[in-house]
């Protein structure tokens, strides 16, 4: 069975330069690459979802300048639908993303139009409502994503909360929250533990359940009545940690709605991680179902 999954988040055009070494403040280096790749943590995890099996629906918004257009391609050339995707004036949504020699990125985001994604406008609640599972992350309004949250409850849909870029998050939101997937950082800024297994304890007092990325190292989930445990990382040469966590939060919630056990679909989202820190580039470097299968096949 496919998964129905809806993606209400940021649409954004990362605009990539690859260096040797991150500039210090006031610094001006040399790169040797630069691109443009469609992106966005909700574009990113809508591509990832679709790629890895998912049926996806996407709710955001570009702008009606140059890159709209390629915005709204790019998404459906990787088989979301974009009915969802309003147009609005003035500038799409951009990312000015730094790319060491070590895979470690630096990141600047100018909202641009995902600042217009303050509630749902016609047509959302019924995207939502058709769906298995609603993915939310933090790269448009707080009102949008509280909207979106609240949809999902009214029709008894999961919702999986990326609370990417760490700030603190309101009661209802985390009420409404059914899988909080933070990396290591992020559940600290939310916590105020850097140890990620008090940091998920700390969580499980306001969401049922929580699966926090821990890089290299893997992920850990914890759920309120079980066992935490960790899934261990692949061992990789990283070449672009841009969308790692999007990738694993897309391919996962595809695991997910597919009904595996959540150690499974963990060790599943960890191999398309995986595979897509080899490749430079955000939503352009995220797997194939038939390649995350095959990767997870071989080591499990």
């Amino acid at each position: 069975m496919t998964p129905a999954l809806t993606v209400l988040g940021s649409t954004n055009m990362d605009l990539v330069a690859y260096v040797a070494a991150a500039p210090r403040r006031g610094e001006t280096v040399a790169g040797r690459e630069f691109r443009t790749v469609p992106g966005g943590k909700g574009a990113n995890q809508a591509v990832a979802a679709a790629r890895a099996g998912g049926a996806v629906t996407m709710i955001g918004a570009v702008g009606d300048d140059d890159f709209g257009p390629r915005l709204r391609a790019a998404l459906a050339e990787s088989g979301v639908e974009t009915s969802g995707l309003r147009t609005v004036p003035g500038p799409s949504g951009i990312a000015h993303i730094v790319v060491d020699d070590d895979g470690g990125n630096a990141i600047v985001v100018v909202p641009g139009a995902n600042a217009a994604l303050t509630a749902l406008t016609g047509g959302d609640e019924a995207r939502i409502a058709a769906s298995g599972a609603l993915l939310l992350q933090l790269e448009v309004p707080m009102e949008g994503v509280v909207a979106g949250a609240r949809a999902a409850r009214a029709h008894g849909v999961r919702t999986l909360l990326t609370p990417a870029p760490a700030r603190p998050l309101p009661p209802e939101l985390l009420a409404l929250t059914d899988l909080l997937v933070p990396n290591e950082h992020e559940a600290e800024t939310l916590t105020g533990h850097s140890d990620p297994h008090r940091a998920a304890a700390a969580l499980l007092e306001q969401v049922p359940a929580v699966v926090i990325t821990l890089g290299a190292t893997g992920s850990l989930y914890a759920a309120r009545g079980t066992d935490p445990f960790v899934v261990p990382a692949l061992r990789v040469a990283a070449v672009d940690t841009t969308a790692a966590g999007d990738t694993f939060v897309g391919a996962l919630a595809v695991a997910a709605g597919e009904g595996r056990p959540m150690h499974e679909a963990m060790a599943w989202a960890s191999a398309a991680s995986a595979l897509g820190v080899q490749r430079p580039g955000a939503s352009a470097s995220m797997p194939t179902r038939a390649e995350i299968d095959e990767l997870y096949a071989r080591n499990n």
